[in-house]
C-alpha cells in the first residue's frame, strides 16, 4: 500500500544510455495537479484593461471640465459625475455634458408658479438618469472600498462576517454602499431644502433605500454569475486582477438598469430631487418633459 502510494506521486522520464534507455520515476510537480488556464482570460484581460483605461480617461475629462470654470451646482456632483464614468464610461460623459448647461453654478432656476410646475411634471430621461448615476455613485464607491478592504485583509477575515467569501462580499458592500449612498443624497436634499441634520437624514433615507436596494440587487446578481458561474472554484479571480474591476464595472451598469425604474417612481413621488432643473418652459418642452399636458394648457 505504502509502495503504491507513493509511486502515485511520481511520473516517469525516459533516460537515455548508451544504446538503449531506461525509464526512471520522478517526483509529480505541483502544477501538474492545477486545471489548465482558461484561453479566454487573454483577451479578457486585453479587453478588461481597455475598458478600464477608458473609463478612467472619462472620469479625468469630467474632473479636468470642472476645472475650466464648469464648476457644478451641487458640489456633491463633483463626486458624483467621475465616481460614474468609472463604470459607465463614455456613456457617462454623455449624460454630464448634456446635463451640463442647466447644473452649473450660477445657471438660471425656475421661479414661482413655473417651479411648482416642474416639480409637478413626469421626469425626463435625464433627470431620472441623474437621479441612478447619483445612488450609483455611493454604491460604486462603497464597493470599490468594501472589494479592496477584504482583499488587503485576506482569506480568513473575508470569512468571518457571514461565514464565507462570497457572502462577506455582499454584506460588507452593502453595508458601504448604503451608508455612503445615504450620505451622498444627504448632501443634496439638505441644501436644497434647508433642513435639520436630523430630518436631512430621515428623508435621504425615504429617498434613497429604495434605488440602493434595487442597484445592489442587480449587482449582486452579476457578482454571482461571476463568482459561480463564469469564474468558479479554484479559478476565483481577485481584485489584483483587470478581469475582476470589468466584472464588477459590468456589475454595476447591471445595478444601473435595475435601479432606473425605482428612480423614475420615486422622482414622481417626490421624494428625490430632480437634476437638473428647467428654468423655463421653452427649454422644459425641449427636452420634452411635458408628456401629457400641451403648452396651452400649462402656459
Amino acid at each position: 500500500m505504502y509502495v503504491s502510494a507513493a509511486m502515485s506521486c511520481l511520473r516517469p522520464s525516459k533516460i537515455q544510455a548508451g544504446q538503449g534507455s531506461f525509464w526512471l520515476a520522478q517526483p509529480r510537480r505541483e502544477v501538474d495537479h492545477l486545471p489548465a488556464v482558461p484561453s479566454y482570460l487573454s483577451w479578457l484581460t486585453f479587453i478588461s484593461w481597455a475598458y478600464l483605461a477608458f473609463c478612467i480617461g472619462s472620469g479625468l475629462f469630467i474632473v479636468a471640465d470642472f476645472f475650466r470654470d464648469h464648476r457644478q451646482r451641487m458640489w456633491i456632483m463633483h463626486l458624483v459625475w467621475p465616481i460614474t464614468a468609472l463604470y459607465l464610461g463614455p456613456l457617462a460623459v454623455l449624460l454630464y455634458a448634456s446635463t451640463r448647461p442647466l447644473s452649473l453654478s450660477g445657471s438660471p432656476q425656475p421661479k414661482g408658479r413655473f417651479r411648482e410646475l416642474m416639480k409637478q411634471a413626469d421626469p425626463t430621461r435625464e433627470q431620472s438618469a441623474v437621479a441612478v448615476s447619483h445612488c450609483g455613485a455611493g454604491c460604486a464607491l462603497g464597493d470599490i472600498i468594501g472589494e479592496t478592504t477584504l482583499f488587503a485583509l485576506g482569506g480568513s477575515v473575508a470569512t468571518f462576517v457571514a461565514g464565507s467569501e462570497f457572502a462577506t462580499r455582499v454584506v460588507t458592500d452593502f453595508v458601504l454602499a448604503y451608508v455612503l449612498g445615504i450620505i451622498f443624497q444627504y448632501f443634496t436634499i439638505v441644501p436644497l431644502r434647508r433642513l435639520s441634520l436630523g430630518k436631512g437624514i430621515l428623508l435621504a433615507m425615504r429617498a434613497d433605500t429604495i434605488s440602493i436596494l434595487a442597484f445592489q440587487i442587480g449587482m449582486f446578481a452579476w457578482m454571482a454569475l461571476s463568482h459561480f458561474v463564469f469564474f468558479p472554484a479554484p479559478r476565483h479571480i481577485q481584485p489584483n486582477l483587470a478581469v475582476f474591476w470589468f466584472m464588477m464595472q459590468i456589475a454595476m451598469i447591471v445595478g444601473w438598469f435595475t435601479a432606473y425604474p425605482a428612480n423614475v417612481w420615486l422622482l414622481k413621488k417626490r421624494w428625490k430631487e430632480k437634476m437638473p432643473t428647467y428654468p423655463n418652459l421653452e427649454v422644459m418642452e425641449s427636452v420634452e418633459v411635458i408628456q401629457t399636458q400641451s403648452p396651452g394648457k400649462i402656459a
